[in-house]
């Protein structure tokens, strides 16, 4: 019998895991949270997560931000991808994820901290650049808070 896909490893695995994420902003601000675990531990980042089968990827952001952060949202649209390729000392993927992002307008929640996400910040654009951010956030950041800025 073979494993399901989503028991596969995210250590060395034989494909790139999905992923969605949701630059959230409130009155200018956009909610930032510090990771708890590797890849990129204690860096700052959107709330995200894996790619169910079955749905979209703007379900998944809007979902993995409410079960991260308590947070409901609008989507506004897409941002942009990162990719996160890390490979061992004899040149292997050890993790290799694709995570687009988007951007939404904050509804209701106050962004409760957890076991995966234990910091969470509203931030403007200013003091997110001084931040210590994950690889390639700040022009997804930058285009969020445009889509957001046109959309009040």
């Amino acid at each position: 019998m073979t494993a399901s896909p989503q028991a596969e490893t995210r250590l060395y695995p034989t494909r790139p895991f999905l992923a969605a994420s949701l630059a959230v902003f409130r009155e200018g601000r956009v909610l930032l949270a510090s990771r708890a675990a590797a890849p990129f531990d204690q860096l700052y980042t959107l709330p995200g997560g894996m790619v169910e089968p079955g749905e979209s990827l703007e379900e998944a952001a809007l979902r993995e931000m409410q079960e991260e952060t308590g947070i409901i949202a609008k989507m506004l649209g897409f941002t942009g991808y990162t990719q996160y390729i890390d490979r061992d000392e004899a040149g292997r993927v050890r993790r290799h994820f694709v995570i687009c992002s988007y951007a939404g307008l904050w509804i209701s929640g106050e962004g409760v901290p957890g076991a995966e996400l234990p910091a969470m910040k509203w931030v403007s654009l200013e003091d997110a650049a001084k931040m210590p951010l994950t690889p390639g956030l700040m022009p997804i950041l930058e285009k969020g808070h445009a889509m957001a800025g046109s959309a009040r």
